[in-house]
């Protein structure tokens, strides 16, 4: 309820107040901006109470015109089936803060106005996830005819008529521009380690920025990549991600119990602060806020076995928060801060792949664990290798149209041919093998290779590591006339992912251990067919497809376990340097000795559902193999031809 003095404010311009009428309460910020809060639900599509509906800078409305809020997803009275009620209530605190507090079921929300400051602090807790949207989002709508000016990637007016829409390209949310590039919101992501601010400018000089703060109560961890901006003929819309599942890498449990902080800033136009001081909410009373002298931290000293070239990103994350931090670039030293108190489980990237993880980590108030040095003891680039494409990283950024994929369609003009010639180990450069493979679009992918006699005797293995997948798609290979039996589906998103700019769920690792008779020692090279496999199927770019990390052809070792490294349920069964005991040869693969065998490829079975399949030991069909002399290269290529026709 308002105080009595609070009710006597009258907000002028310029004059830092809060007015209250029946259905609103007026904040004027003590500068020259002053917003509205809506007290009631009024009626109309995409409006609650709680919504900010106006935005009013130097007199000019900075709102779209469609009459829709600003807001938690749809409204603050769309969060939870069996609620539909929202409180708004607003009071001042001291004589220069005024607090506006928004709930609706098991959702507070703030909004929060030092005098003098063109900013709206927030503050956004949950203790329920939300039962009719998958997430959470603040979504500011902005007249796009007047902040006009945000990322191109994400703008789907018409560059000849700003006044339309694009045409679809894609489920109605990707667009085409006529010349063959594309637009999409899902186009201006940034991973949400890299990103610190999202707005638009207008062509007069007014800026307008949401500020990110901390993402410990998110799903996802710091490359998880989301969508930001979208510019329509009438609205720039400002996506803040609060906590999604779409493609989240950490396949982990929704993390509640958090206060999300963040802040909507108005200027001139120029790059916004983004060091943004929230001590000052100790004294708001806002529900789950833990200040600094409630937060520890966890350091390191170095990083044994760092590459020296390499970004490496600590990820510190339990079921109720996560944080992280960039390790110095020559020690390896790094300091997670401001942690809540708990155990954790650590997990050190090289890029974006796991090199080091250790569990119960503990994080006291206060408190600064000293880990000292730590040993990146599962790199797979330490793999002694017989060839390697790309570097297990865990990005395809280093193959082909890699650095294109999180700002354009698969099918945009830009991208070099999806389609290639076969990869020559030792000739070709990475960027000659696709980063991403598709069952419809550019399947069976050819890498010729050579090898010594005395290669051909030992015990060898393909590796191939993917970082998302689509449709239950996951590699397979042919190697001259042998093929792997089909390994289990690792998991996968239950959304798009290639076609939506984000490559990121998790690595994993499918390993091959090949039967030394699959060699061909009548050839000068020898052929590896990587086939994109899925017993689903679809269309072009909506076909089942993967990511690809890296492919290398390595020796086999005995296993041995890492010391202090356990790896964590969303980590690669095979993420450690040494994999389990070979799985994808035949159970009666003949010994060293024998010669090649042929096995026919396995018929279409029943579709996968989408969802991610159990680990599950893959059908044999090594029955029906049949022994065969060596091939030609000639009859190679007619093998490879018979297969991609039996598959599809």
């Amino acid at each position: 309820m308002l105080c009595a003095a609070l009710a006597c404010a009258v907000a002028t311009a310029g004059a830092f107040g809060i007015t209250e009428s029946e259905n609103y309460y007026t904040i004027d910020t003590g500068t020259e901006l002053v917003f509205q809060v809506r007290r009631k639900d009024l009626g109309g599509t995409s409006t609650s109470a709680g919504d900010i509906n106006s935005i009013l800078y130097k007199g000019v409305e900075y709102m779209e015109t469609l009459g829709r809020g600003s807001h938690i997803n749809s409204g603050f009275d769309w969060l939870y089936e069996d609620t539909t009620e929202v409180s708004v209530d607003a009071e001042t605190i001291g004589d220069d803060i005024i607090k506006i507090t928004v709930v609706g079921g098991q959702l507070t929300h703030y909004y929060i106005v030092k005098k003098g400051e063109s900013r709206v602090y927030m503050g956004t807790y949950w203790s329920l996830m939300s039962t009719i949207k998958t997430g959470y989002r603040y979504l500011f709508r902005l007249n796009s005819n007047l902040i006009t000016n945000g990322p191109p990637e994400g703008d789907i007016r018409d560059p000849t008529n700003s006044s339309l829409y694009l045409p679809f390209l894609e489920s109605q949310d990707i667009f085409a521009v006529a010349n063959g590039e594309s637009r999409a919101k899902h186009y201006t992501n940034h991973r949400m380690m890299d990103w610190k601010y999202m707005g638009g400018t207008s062509n007069d000089n007014v800026g307008m920025w949401i500020i990110k703060a901390t993402h410990e109560g998110g799903t996802g961890g710091p490359f998880y990549r989301t969508t930001q901006i979208q510019t329509t003929p009438t609205t720039m819309e400002l996506t803040y991600i609060l906590n999604y599942n779409h493609a989240n890498p950490e396949e982990e449990d929704w993390r509640v119990g958090n206060l999300y902080q963040y802040t909507f800033i108005v200027n001139d136009g120029s790059a916004p602060e983004t060091d943004i001081d929230y001590t000052f909410y100790k004294d708001l009373n806002l529900v789950g806020f833990v200040g600094p002298e409630g937060r520890g931290q966890v350091a390191c000293s170095s990083i044994e076995g760092k590459a020296a070239d390499r970004q490496y990103v600590a990820h510190l994350r339990n079921a109720d928060s996560q944080y992280w931090a960039t390790a110095d670039d020559a020690s390896g030293s790094f300091t997670v801060k401001d942690a809540k108190p708990g155990v954790y489980t650590l997990t050190v990237y090289r890029v974006e792949f796991e090199v080091y993880t250790k569990t119960n980590v503990v994080v006291k108030a206060g408190e600064t664990t000293d880990l000292g040095k730590i040993v990146a003891n599962s790199d797979a680039n330490d793999r002694e290798s017989v060839w390697r494409i790309g570097e297990w990283d865990g990005t395809p950024q280093e193959l082909r149209n890699g650095l294109k994929v999180t700002t354009m369609h698969p099918s945009d003009v830009r991208m070099e041919p999806w389609e290639s010639a076969d990869f020559v180990v030792g000739t070709d450069p990475p960027t000659n093998f696709p980063c991403y493979m598709w069952k419809d679009v550019n399947n069976y992918r050819s890498i010729k290779f050579e090898l010594t006699p005395a290669q051909m005797t030992q015990r060898l293995i393909v590796r191939i590591g993917t970082t998302t997948s689509y449709n239950a798609a996951r590699p397979n290979i042919i190697i001259n006339y042998w093929q792997a039996d089909a390994l289990p589906v690792k998991p996968y998103p239950s959304t798009r992912s290639l076609t939506t700019g984000s490559y990121r769920h998790i690595n994993a690792m499918y390993e091959y251990e090949v039967p030394t008779a699959a060699w061909d020692a009548t050839e000068a090279m020898q052929t590896l067919i990587v086939i994109c496999y899925s017993t689903n199927s679809n269309s072009g770019y909506l076909s089942p497809g993967m990511s690809v990390d890296a492919i290398d052809l390595v020796r086999f070792v005995e296993p041995t376990a890492a010391p202090d490294t356990v790896v964590p349920t969303a980590a690669p069964a095979t993420s450690a340097p040494t994999a389990s005991p070979p799985t994808a040869a035949p159970a009666t693969a003949p010994p060293p000795t024998a010669a090649a065998t042929l096995t026919p490829l396995e018929p279409t079975p029943a579709p996968e559902v989408p969802t991610p399949e159990p680990a599950t030991a893959s059908p044999s069909t090594d029955a029906a193999a049949a022994a065969a002399a060596p091939f030609s290269a000639a009859a190679a290529a007619l093998l490879v031809a018979v297969a991609v026709a039996l598959v599809q």
